[in-house]
């Protein structure tokens, strides 16, 4: 982009590198913030896989017992399913993103003293699996959304940094060397000027 060599173009080009290098130090705290935040949801999206592996590991024990029971397995996994799920969005450094607020559960009745004692167990882990599940879920959406937005600043960060400032520098530098170069030889003109009406005089 060519940029006019005069002292209106070159006042704007100051204007410009003064309104960037504001700017900048804002953006980038946006992102070292976004960052940190998304930091935190990866650190909190691998505590929740591995609660979702431990608990796992801690029903390996009664899937023998769901074998040679006498209840009927679809009996078993109609014991629990989720009634309803709240999701909210929470602002998070200017983006909104999912969050959790409340999951309720249905648990079909049945008799404490036809059921074997695993059972109560077999419905705690049940209603722990689907909140780590659906907490799953919602917490790889919002890793997805915290590095969009994290990349979107990064962007902006380096065209501030590397781009509209180096940019507007070097037009400066452009337009105060060739006003220069002009009022010297508006000096020298004026000066060979005045010695040729000496001459003639």
């Amino acid at each position: 982009m060519s940029v006019a060599l005069n002292k209106t173009s070159l006042k704007q080009q100051r204007d410009q590198a003064k309104t960037f290098k504001q700017f900048l130090p804002s953006l980038d705290l946006k992102r070292q913030q976004l960052l940190a935040a998304l930091k935190a949801a990866r650190k909190e999206l691998d505590r929740v896989e591995n609660e979702i592996s431990a608990l796992h590991v801690g029903l390996d024990p009664l899937y023998p017992l769901l074998g040679s029971t006498t209840i009927p397995t679809v009996k078993v996994s109609r014991l629990v399913h989720v009634k309803s799920v709240q999701i909210e969005s929470e602002n998070v450094v200017g983006t909104r993103l999912p969050v959790v607020r409340e999951i309720e559960f249905q648990i079909e009745p049945y008799s404490t003293l036809a059921t074997p004692f695993w059972v109560d167990h077999l419905i705690d882990s049940l209603q722990r699996l689907a909140r780590l599940r659906v907490e799953h879920e919602v917490g790889k959406k919002r890793v997805e959304m915290l590095a969009l937005a994290a990349r979107r600043i990064t962007q902006r960060v380096n065209l501030f940094e590397k781009v509209l400032i180096p940019q507007a520098e070097q037009n400066i530098r452009r337009i105060v060397i060739f006003l220069s170069d002009q009022e010297r030889a508006a000096v020298v003109r004026s000066k060979i000027s005045k010695s040729k009406h000496s001459a003639d005089a």
